[in-house]
């Protein structure tokens, strides 16, 4: 398969992916981001499926990848519960502490953010701090939606890889 026809096996197969996704996570971003997983995953296995399977094929990808961060989002959730009761939670969360603490947070990702290079930069900080949808961001830069997309994937795991470094020292 050329990249030309898996370009076009994306631009058919997108909406059904996203829903897919979206039918099983119930969350919009996430199931963004795991519709880009399934066909970054079909793109490395593109060569080992039949053509007349690629609807099936794609489906499949799509949920598995969704089923797989259920039960990560779940085992985060069990842990979570074992470690603090329910009241403990909300006690914790409304304290001038963590309230300190969240503010910090948001002002250490505020900057992650802004210290991004180009072309991650602007499309980071319309996205996150002016909090644009894509198309928007698409139509203000000039850029393919799908680029916007892109660029937006890529910058949301620098940012994720900047702040899992900084957690570790």
């Amino acid at each position: 398969m050329t990249n030309e026809q898996f370009q076009c096996l994306i631009e058919r197969y997108e909406r059904l992916v996203f829903t897919v996704c979206y039918q099983l996570v119930r969350d919009y971003h996430e199931a963004q981001n795991l519709a880009q997983d399934t066909f970054v995953s079909a793109y490395a296995h593109r060569e080992q499926v039949a053509e007349q399977n690629l609807k099936g094929w794609l489906t499949r990808i799509a949920a598995n990848k969704a089923k797989d961060y259920l039960k990560s989002a779940y085992n985060r959730k069990v842990c979570l519960s074992q470690d603090m009761s329910e009241l403990d939670l909300v006690r914790a969360e409304s304290s001038p502490e963590r309230l300190y603490i969240h503010g910090e947070d948001a002002q250490r990702i505020r900057q992650e953010i802004l210290n991004l290079k180009e072309p991650y930069h602007k499309v980071a900080v319309l996205f996150f701090l002016e909090e644009k949808s894509i198309d928007e961001i698409a139509d203000a830069l000039r850029r393919p939606k799908k680029t916007v997309q892109t660029q937006l994937y890529r910058a949301r795991g620098k940012l994720q890889e900047r702040l899992r470094e900084e957690v570790k020292r």
